[in-house]
Parts: structure tokens; sequence; C-alpha cells
């Protein structure tokens, strides 16, 4: 995973921060998302327990608002916070779909202080910043160049490809040509028919036409696939945390998640910790209910394997059902 490694110009506050998408890293120097996608922040801060993040862009009041809801405004202490850990790193998954609000396209400010802070009053606190632009999901074709040749066979044109992200695939009349970004050369001049797609990203697809001598620039942002997963344990207040990133406290919907298989931990004091696979599905909620179990008597430190955990889990359930008839 790229790092992209600030300091602040006072040195109280070491932030490194990483951004990464779901389904890979962003590389060092591209900050440019598409919108609906999740942006995850990282990094560390060793001035107090907490950070505070707010954002500011197009159409954004100019002191900043929250992450998770662009209605509560920065100047008004509502700004983003986020628990740091005993080890002084802190992590938040910011979900750009689900702001509370529609976000619109263009380069937005991600700030990040070690106390409650606006951008008014920025100076009051150390900080650090992160630039990153939201796009809206696209497929556009231009062409470039030409030969201006009146007789004879018609040169070949070509196809340049970008995509963001960087690794999609391209097919171009059905026939697979390779991942962008990419160059496919020695193209006949007429309309191709081309399809950019990628891993737990919504396809995309359009005629391009190419000229005889010329490129063809193909220019796509992609927009992940996801979907939602509702968690609710009993008792509530469990410690939620999804692939590893810290994602709530139960009850919650987590919204915006990619598509595919996913690693779920629930924790909390004085009961089992459980690992439990969950499969989302594209625009549809899973639901998920755990049941705790006492860690009375079980290990120093409270843990079952995840397999003996759902077993019990089902034991319980069943042992339920049949007390209700």
């Amino acid at each position: 995973m790229q790092k992209i490694v600030r300091t602040t110009a006072i040195g109280a506050v070491m932030l490194i921060v990483v951004l990464s998408l779901f389904s890979g890293a962003i590389a060092a120097g591209q900050t440019q998302v598409s919108m609906g996608n999740v942006v995850t922040l990282s990094g560390y801060s060793y001035t107090g327990d907490t950070v505070y993040l707010f954002l500011t862009g197009p159409n954004l009041p100019q002191n900043g608002v929250a992450l998770d809801n662009i209605n509560r405004l920065a100047d008004q202490g509502g700004a983003t916070r986020v628990d740091v850990d005993a080890d002084g790193h802190w992590i938040y998954p910011w979900y750009t779909g689900s702001a509370g609000g529609r976000l619109d396209a263009g380069s937005y400010t991600v700030w990040v202080a070690d106390g409650p802070a606006d951008r008014s009053r920025i100076s009051t606190v150390d900080y650090n910043t992160i630039s990153v632009s939201l796009s809206v999901p696209s497929l556009t074709a231009g062409t470039s160049g030409g030969s201006g040749q009146t007789s004879g066979p018609p040169p070949a044109g070509s196809m340049d490809f970008n995509a963001i992200p960087d690794g999609t695939s391209v097919v171009v009349n059905n026939v697979y040509k390779g991942m962008t970004p990419l160059t496919v050369s020695g193209l006949n001049p007429g309309t191709y028919n081309i399809t950019l797609s990628h891993f737990r990203y919504a396809a995309l697809s359009m005629p391009v036409t190419v000229q005889a001598g010329s490129v063809s620039e193909v220019n796509a942002t992609l927009v992940a696939l996801t979907g939602s997963l509702f968690v609710n344990t009993t008792p509530a207040g469990a410690q939620l945390t999804l692939d590893g990133f810290t994602a709530g406290i139960s009850p919650a919907t987590l919204p915006d998640i990619t598509q595919g298989s996913h690693l779920l931990n629930v924790t909390k004091e004085g009961f089992v910790t459980q690992n439990i696979p969950v499969q989302i599905t594209t625009d549809q909620v899973t639901t998920v209910n755990v049941v705790l179990l006492s860690s009375g008597g079980i290990g120093a430190a409270g843990f079952l394997p995840s397999t003996v955990a759902a077993g019990i889990l089902v034991a319980l359930l069943f042992a339920r059902k049949r007390l209700r008839k």
C-alpha cells in the first residue's frame, strides 16, 4: 500500500496518511476518486486520544463540515471525531456516497487536527491536510492527430486508454486487449465497441471511432459496486470491525461496502469475540444478527474460534425455537 508521509511545521503531530479504496491503494500523487467510493484515511497522532476531521470544498461552508454528515458545521463543533488507539494510530473510512447530502464533483480538502477546530480556528491546533478530487463516473473519447493523407490505403489509427482505477480491463469488439493504462495500435479506421471493467466496479461501454492516422483517447472513471451491512447484537454496544477497519458500535448500518466477501469482527468486554464472514450484494442490505456469549470461564482473553462460536450461536437459536413450540 502506498503511503504519503506528511508532518506539520510545528512537528507536534506526525500523520502518516494512507489513501486507499477497498479494492486497492491509490498510487502516490493520485488523489482522484470516483464519487460513491470509499476513501480510507489513516495516520498517527501522539498529542491526544482523538483527532478531528472536517471537510472543505465546492459549495460547502467556508469553515468546513463533518465528513460523515455535511449538515454538521465544523465551526459549531461538528467535526468528525476519530479515536486514537494506544499506539497513536487512527483510521477513518470516508464514505463519499453517504455524507448526509450530495457532494459535487471537484477538489476537496480533508483537515486533520489534534483538537476541536474549523477553518477559521485552524491556527490554534496542530493539523495537516489531505487533498482529494471527487469525479463523476464517466467514459469519454476524443481524437487527436491525423495524417492528412488523401490517397492510397488509409493509415492505421490507435486508441489510448486511461481509467480510474488503474488496472481496468479493456475489451475492443469483444476481444480482451489488456489493462489500463494501455495503447491499442494498428486499428483500421472505423467504429469499435469498447468496454472497460474492473473487479467490484460497474462496467462502462461505448462506441469509439478511430480515424486514419489518428489517436482516439479514451478516459474513464468507474464507480464501485456497493451494498450495505446492518449489524445487530444482543446485547447492543459491541465494537464492530470490518476487514480490519473500525466500523462503529452495534446496532449499526455500514454503507457503501464493496460487493463480495468481507470479515466482520464483533467484540465487547466480557463476551466472546466473534469473527463472521459476510457476503455483500450490490444495492442490497445484508443483515447480521449476533448473540454474544459470556466469556466467563473461556480462556484468559475470552476468545473462541469463529467456527465454535458460530456453532454455539446456531445451537442457542435452535433451542430458543424449540422452547417457543
